[in-house]
Parts: structure tokens; C-alpha cells; sequence
């Protein structure tokens, strides 16, 4: 079995209070929270890589947790959601994938409370330094166009070769002076 080997959690908040010279009301605020552990499988093939589901539950807890704690609001008060990782060099692509697919979800769904349409997500291999961008989405709503947003978030030491680093995005306010209607 597996052991979750953290190197360090960064968390990342964003309040916009305006935009445009036009007051943003109410703020939108998205945090960005990111784990960063050692990949026990850098450097070599692993055909059966279920022993990480396990880890991308615990992800998904802490990252979730810590998530909206950092935002300061009620579980339910959470709009929208995204996630994504960064694979070091030594790692593939399908780590990433292992870490935040089967059981990263539930988790986060739980922290808040609720969580109908899938967590958006973006994953790729990269240098220590490299940049994630995280499609946001409505946590019920994926079609909600007034949440339909991005985070990004750059560590520049993470990922090393041997890690991966794997990103929770939570936000409440909504995109900044969103205004695009539904077609139709």
C-alpha cells in the first residue's frame, strides 16, 4: 500500500473587488489549493496504477478541506470548482490522471457539500516552475455561463522530477462582471 508523502501545501487566494474601473459586488474570490508529494512511480512504467486512487481520495480531503476553510465561507456558499496537476519529468501523464479521476471527487464534493456536475481539470508532465491553468466551473450547474472561469497557479520549485503537484480551485462570486446570457 501506498503512504501519501506531502512536501508542501501552498494555498493561493484571489479577490477581485473591481474590474474595469467598475466595482466588482459582490467580490469574486477563488482560492487555489495545491499539495505537492513524491510520485513513487517517477521513473518507471506501472501498468496497474489503482494503488494511487487511494491517494487522490486523501487529496481530494485535504485540498477540499483546507479549500474552504481558506475562503472563510460555508461549504454550501461554494459556487464552482476545478482542479488540475503537474506531473515532474520523471512521471507520466497518467499519474496525474490516476490521482485526480477515480477518487479525488468525492471527497471534494463532500467538503462543499454538494457537487452535481463534474470538477473540471486539466493535467500535464512538467518542470519544477511550470504553470497549471484550471478550467472553474458551477459545482451543479456546468452550464451556468457566470461561473465559467480559470485559476492558474505556478510553485517554482514543484514539481521536481520525482513529484506531482495536484490543485483544488474553489470559488464564490462568480466570474468578474459577468454578464453573457445563455443562447436561446
Amino acid at each position: 500500500m501506498l503512504s501519501l508523502q506531502i512536501r508542501k501545501v501552498v494555498v493561493q487566494i484571489e479577490e477581485v473587488l473591481s474590474d474595469m474601473g467598475q466595482p466588482v459586488q459582490p467580490p469574486s474570490r477563488k482560492v487555489t489549493v495545491a499539495a505537492v508529494i513524491h510520485n513513487p512511480y517517477a521513473g518507471r512504467y506501472v501498468n496497474d496504477l489503482s494503488p494511487l486512487y487511494p491517494l487522490g481520495a486523501q487529496l481530494g480531503h485535504l485540498l477540499g478541506q483546507r479549500g474552504v476553510a481558506a475562503l472563510g465561507v460555508q461549504p454550501d456558499e461554494v459556487q464552482s470548482y476545478g482542479k488540475g496537476a503537474i506531473v515532474g519529468l520523471n512521471g507520466e501523464i497518467e499519474h496525474a490522471a490516476a490521482l485526480i479521476h477515480p477518487s479525488f471527487g468525492a471527497p471534494v464534493r463532500a467538503a462543499v457539500h454538494e457537487g452535481k456536475d463534474i470538477i473540471p481539470s486539466t493535467k500535464k508532465v512538467g518542470a519544477a516552475g511550470s504553470t497549471i491553468l484550471m478550467p472553474v466551473t458551477n459545482k451543479n450547474r456546468i452550464w451556468n455561463f457566470d461561473d465559467m472561469d480559470a485559476a492558474e497557479i505556478t510553485i517554482p520549485d514543484a514539481p521536481r522530477p520525482d513529484e506531482i503537484l495536484v490543485a483544488l480551485v474553489l470559488g464564490i462570486g462568480r466570474r468578474p462582471l459577468h454578464r453573457i446570457a445563455a443562447p436561446g
